[in-house]
């Protein structure tokens, strides 16, 4: 039965021909008091109408322009009234009993700072995410993404529990918390300034999991709440220009500067071998827009960071151990499968641990 009221944030653009099924399934999911936000991000198109057909009790927002999803997303959770934020993608459709279930850790004892919906894809077959994976370069991917639901994916907690695991062995902390469907307290929220609105679109999740990381917070994964993502990873080169300039703009904001200091060496490497691979890939043209990018906002980057780092609790070594040197990721082509370069990568985080004292 519902405790506490939340308060879901959609963002929509041009999505007039597939938002009606997930708001559909979202309104026979919330409970009296719950509020959905659909915030759309000028589209042009029947989004906001179809929004308002589909979830007639939904408050819709008509962006002026289109503000990126970060933005939106901090437009939508200003008009909030929930003590539960959850950020749901427009093609994201949630499946019977994802509304208590994405609640429970405000009150289970899990003690997360945020945490995601398993996230599954293809009508719940397989995986699109079971947490966030992130290389110590700043380089992210979604865990577990492919893998069949059936064989691969964790327990539900509700099964761990039946099996008497306790909350240490229950809990499998991703790197960070996927966007797709992300949950988080409301003053948690504010107090970590909301999402970077800045980067318009990408990474956003990877940024404030990081922050809440540096704050002394852990993340989680509500493996009972399950979404259905129509996910797609190729959406136009401009894509490798957001993730680019965002992944930098992330590595500045939130690694402490002992670590940034100890992984100088691999991320001039990383952006030395991207240079070819862009090429190879046809996007090296969106590479150096990013580099452009990241330069340009240097300055305000750095004042972010100050503040930023200005919040953190605990140690580089605990911040670091989140991070992985395997690039496993199915996205990454003949990198995620040359042992020779995952022993270098495995070696040079071995030295970083220990010089950090981890």
């Amino acid at each position: 039965m519902a405790t506490t009221a939340i308060s879901v944030v959609v963002v929509g653009f041009r999505h007039g021909k597939a938002i009606r099924r997930p708001l559909e399934a979202l309104a026979s999911e919330l409970s009296d008091g719950d509020q959905l936000i659909v915030v759309d991000n000028a589209s042009g198109d029947s989004t906001p109408e179809v929004a308002e057909a589909a979830a007639p009790a939904a408050l819709v927002i008509r962006n002026r322009e289109n503000a990126g999803f970060p933005a939106a997303c901090n437009l939508g959770a200003a008009e909030a009234t929930g003590e539960l934020l959850v950020f749901l993608n427009p093609d994201a459709v949630v499946a019977d009993g994802w509304r208590d279930a994405i609640e429970a850790p405000l009150s289970d004892g899990s003690g997360w700072a945020a945490w995601q919906a398993l996230v599954t894809a293809e009508c719940g077959r397989v995986i699109n995410t079971t947490g966030g994976v992130l290389h110590y370069t700043g380089i992210a991917w979604a865990g577990g993404a492919g893998s069949p639901v059936t064989s691969t994916s964790p327990l539900s907690i509700a099964e761990q529990r039946r099996a008497g695991l306790s909350i240490e062995e229950r809990v499998s902390e991703p790197a960070f918390v996927s966007g797709a469907c992300l949950a988080i307290p409301r003053g948690g929220f504010e107090r970590l300034g909301g999402f970077a609105a800045d980067f318009f679109l990408y990474h956003e999740d990877v940024d404030l999991s990081l922050r809440a990381r540096l704050a002394g917070g852990t993340l989680g994964v509500a493996r009972d709440a399950r979404a259905d993502h129509d996910y797609e990873f190729d959406k136009g080169p401009a894509k490798w220009r957001y993730l680019e300039r965002n992944r930098w703009a992330t590595l500045i904001r939130t690694y402490p500067a002992s670590l940034l200091a100890l992984l100088a060496p691999a991320l001039a490497a990383t952006e030395l071998a991207l240079v070819p691979a862009s090429v190879a890939g046809g996007w090296f043209g969106q590479k150096l827009r990013a580099w452009n990018d990241t330069l340009g906002a240097l300055p305000r980057l750095l004042g972010e960071r100050r503040a930023i780092q200005a919040t953190r609790s605990g140690t580089t070594a605990e911040f670091a151990r989140a991070l992985t040197p395997k690039l496993d990721s199915p996205y990454l082509g003949a990198a995620s499968r040359s042992r020779l370069l995952d022993a270098l990568l495995g070696g040079y985080w071995r030295v970083v641990l220990r010089l950090l004292g981890g």
